[in-house]
């Protein structure tokens, strides 16, 4: 089966929306990791919010020059591999940064432990820097420089995802569509910012993630079709047409939705929606607690707690004697 050529092509609304919601996706989480190692109203912690702006900062530079790093090694590439497989290769490699942005057992981890990570270094940081701040005025060099290194991580952990998830769009649909959707989402994300940091407002963050993961969900099975029918032009997959589907997929479900009549890419989407529902089960499925039985409180109690021996011991029996009592001897004869 030849495969139509504008099924190649993905629409620029549709990359523009994709790239959007992705970015501002890793733009909220990058917000609520902020606002949970900034939290607090002392003085103390209003003096380090300082650093970990400036890591912020720093951190957006950096994943600006990987962008630049990453366009430079694909060019490399490019010469020596066919537009095909560079293409298959980097669209592997995107289908897999949004595995783990969909992933929810991940993500069940990543609030638990990268959060809570995060908020135990800020802790550690401002009670060893408490007795400069109050000796000095300021605060000491390493603490400044550990706080700046929470903000740095908290953004470009998820820069450098948002990297290497856009060279496969870079590839499909040129620069320009990329860099249009990347400053919608930052803009979004900007925007979420200003209210959670400046206006102080309480967005309901949960919805968000709700409603972005789902939106993400659409994105990633879109990518998976796209990539195996990529797979399948690069002759990396072979391809089995469905006749029986054709009717119901005309051209403009491939080039929206990448739904094509073939049993590997909708086999692909298949297994990809079941991985990420099936991680989303694992993750939200209750966990048997093991609790180990309370120690006794004291020795008496302990020894009240053990269980009595069997046989029982019997106590021992004392019979009555009825004799009289002993004989004297007799007095000395006179």
């Amino acid at each position: 089966m030849s495969l139509p050529e504008t099924s190649l092509m993905t629409s620029s609304t549709a990359a523009v929306l994709d790239i959007a919601v992705l970015v501002f996706r890793e733009g909220l989480e990058c917000v609520l990791v902020l606002a949970a190692i900034t939290t607090g109203g002392s003085g103390l912690m209003r003096t380090a919010r300082r650093p970990i702006a400036a890591g912020v900062g720093v951190g957006f530079l950096a994943t600006l020059a990987t962008w630049f790093i990453a366009v430079g090694a694909v060019n490399d590439l490019s010469g020596s591999v066919s537009a095909l497989a560079l293409q298959a290769a980097t669209g592997l490699l995107a289908i897999l940064v949004l595995l783990v942005v969909m992933n929810w057992f991940f993500h069940k981890l990543y609030w638990t432990g990268w959060i809570s990570l995060h908020s135990r270094q800020r802790n550690r940081l401002l009670n060893n820097s408490e007795g400069d701040a109050a000796a000095e005025g300021k605060f000491a060099r390493r603490a400044w420089l550990g706080l700046a290194l929470l903000g740095f991580t908290s953004l470009y952990r998820e820069g450098f995802e948002v990297v290497l998830f856009l060279q496969s769009y870079r590839l499909r649909v040129g620069g320009r569509v990329v860099l249009e959707g990347a400053w919608i989402g930052v803009a979004l994300a900007g925007a979420v910012a200003l209210l959670t940091f400046a206006a102080h407002k309480r967005l309901p963050y949960k919805k968000m993630l709700v409603a972005t993961g789902v939106l993400l969900g659409i994105v990633l099975l879109v990518m998976v079709g796209e990539q195996a029918q990529e797979m399948q032009l690069a002759h990396w997959l072979p391809t089995t047409t469905i006749p029986a589907l054709a009717p119901w997929m005309p051209d403009w479900a491939g080039l929206w939705f990448s739904l094509f009549p073939t049993v590997e890419t909708l086999a692909a989407q298949g297994i990809a929606a079941m991985l990420v529902l099936g991680s989303y089960w694992y993750a939200s499925s209750p966990r048997p607690s093991r609790k180990a039985a309370p120690a006794p409180a004291t020795a008496a109690a302990a020894r009240a707690s053990k269980p009595a021996p069997w046989p029982p011991k019997q106590p021992a029996i004392t019979m009555p004697s009825n004799a009289g009592p002993a004989p004297t001897a007799p007095p000395p004869r006179l």
